[in-house]
C-alpha cells in the first residue's frame, strides 16, 4: 500500500532498529513504546486483519513461532513476554497494516 507507514518501514524507506527480518517479516522497536520492551512484528507484505484468509495462515503461524526467538533475542523469553494484536481504532490500532505487538521488561 502506497502511504502505509510499515509497508515503508518493511522496504527499509523509513529507518527504524530492526531486531528481526527474513524474507516474509520484520521486526522492529515501536517509535512509541508502552513497555520497557516494545517491538512489533509485522508481515512485509501489506495485509489487514479485516481480510485475512485462508491463504493468509502460515504466515500468521509463522509470526507466532518466530515471536520466541525474538523475545530470546531481546532477553525477555525467560522473564515473559506478552503477544498484543490491536484490531482496529476503537481499540487503539493506529496503523491498518497487520501487527502483533511483543512487550516485556515489566519488573
Amino acid at each position: 500500500m502506497k502511504d502505509c507507514v510499515f509497508c515503508k518501514i518493511a522496504k527499509h524507506e523509513i529507518p527504524t532498529k530492526i531486531v528481526y527480518e527474513d524474507e516474509e517479516l520484520v521486526c522492529f522497536h515501536d517509535n512509541k513504546p508502552s513497555a520497557p520492551v516494545h517491538v512489533l512484528i509485522i508481515p512485509k507484505k501489506h495485509l489487514e486483519w479485516q481480510t485475512l484468509g485462508e491463504t493468509d495462515k502460515e504466515l500468521l503461524g509463522k509470526i507466532f513461532l518466530v515471536a520466541p526467538e525474538i523475545a530470546k533475542k531481546l532477553n525477555v523469553l525467560t522473564s515473559g513476554y506478552k503477544l498484543v494484536m490491536n484490531c482496529g481504532e476503537g481499540v487503539g490500532q493506529r496503523v491498518q497494516h497487520f501487527h502483533i505487538h511483543l512487550m516485556a521488561g515489566w519488573d
